[in-house]
């Protein structure tokens, strides 16, 4: 795929935000979830949904991916399904701790001074803090020792308060992280990647106890606004273990008919094209062109890289795997970046510690 991925600069375009109709306003938040480096819905009985009941689930106008009519594509709106998905979560939180007197809990453990490290997990606090989960943060040093981090593991894990553990990645380099992960107890491991949970995931008649919260959230957007997964030709370009194959074994378990595209993959523009769904997670800007999209096509776009800006006060802007200017006049629904995927993986997270909870007090 080297010979096809070349940089484009794509500057934003003027697009038609599809949102329900609500008098709700919209608070701000970080996509801090969207990782750097850690490119870390309606009931399905293909994976566990999760916190709220059906009645209370909102859901948004109908995107057809088909040929599309309109000049420009519908943005699927990753803040506003992440707010509604907090607000769910709150009420949740609040009927179990009235009915059973237990708090949800979340730890997670910070190894190093990373800056943008330090502000993911910053975010996951204030996250839980605002529907009502307990948070636990143990923050190491750099130089910390591999066996530093597995005590406090196990330590949580041990803790009857702490329902979900997760270790920001990345470690430093003289930790192993796949040690580091298989630690965290599987019913504790709110980050969906334990190989238990990636088997189960893999595996027809076998359900995961969590999902990887970035791919979970692409689904969710997908069924939030009510796009139809079943019997579509699907697209995953990257393969990583974090979302790029959780992604695609999602959509098969959605009856898609999944490719994935990879360094090795030939021609990749020719086998993105035939995509209705397309799931970008390659960190590589502005790679998909408006060359390699289907008419009508719907891109959950999952990459965030910062590319050069002299105009912004920052010196540089964000922008996703996916050359936006391009893809919204040709696609029928598209995510923006930032405000697509990132919102949503913390939304995940929160479910998912949600769920834990739920699941240990066998509390419906």
């Amino acid at each position: 795929m080297a010979s096809s991925m070349k940089f484009t600069d794509c500057s934003p375009s003027a697009i038609v935000r599809l949102v329900p109709s609500t008098r709700t306003r919209l608070r701000s938040f970080s996509d801090g979830a969207v990782l750097f480096h850690r490119v870390l819905g309606r009931s399905c009985p293909a994976y566990p949904r999760t916190f709220v009941s059906r009645s209370s689930i909102s859901t948004l106008p109908v995107i057809s991916a088909s040929i599309s009519t309109e000049a420009t594509a519908q943005v699927i709106d990753g803040k506003l399904v992440a707010k509604q998905i907090r607000e769910e979560i709150t009420a949740e939180v609040s009927r179990m701790k009235d009915a059973i007197g237990v708090v949800p809990g979340l730890a997670v453990i910070l190894v190093g001074d990373r800056k943008d490290s330090a502000t993911y997990v910053r975010n996951k606090k204030k996250a839980c803090e605002s529907v009502g989960i307990k948070s636990f943060e143990v923050n190491l040093p750099e130089n910390a020792t591999e066996q530093e981090v597995l005590k406090h593991i196990s330590d949580f894990n041990d803790d009857p308060s702490v329902h979900g553990i997760l270790v920001q990645l990345p470690l430093p380099k003289h930790m192993n992280e796949q040690n580091v992960l298989h630690a965290v107890r599987i019913e504790k491991d709110v980050d969906g990647f334990h190989p238990l949970n990636i088997g189960r995931l893999a595996m027809r008649g076998e359900e995961p106890l969590f999902v990887p919260c970035t791919p979970k959230g692409c689904i969710e957007l997908l069924h939030r606004y009510n796009i139809s997964i079943k019997g579509k030709r699907a697209v995953v370009i990257g393969r990583s273990n974090i979302v790029g194959t959780p992604a695609a074994l999602l959509l098969q378990r959605e009856d898609a008919t999944v490719s994935v595209v990879h360094s090795r993959t030939k021609d990749p523009e020719e086998l993105t094209r035939q995509a209705d769904i397309i799931i970008s997670a390659v960190g590589k800007a502005n790679m998909v062109e408006g060359s390699w999209i289907k008419p009508g096509a719907v891109i959950i776009d999952v990459g965030i890289n910062p590319v050069e800006d002299a105009s912004s006060p920052r010196g540089y802007r964000l922008v996703g795997d996916v050359c936006y200017e391009e893809a919204s006049k040709i696609a029928s629904a598209i995510t923006p970046v930032p405000g697509g995927v990132g919102p949503m993986t913390i939304a995940m997270l929160l479910s998912n510690t949600l769920t834990a909870a739920k699941r240990k007090h066998n509390f419906q």
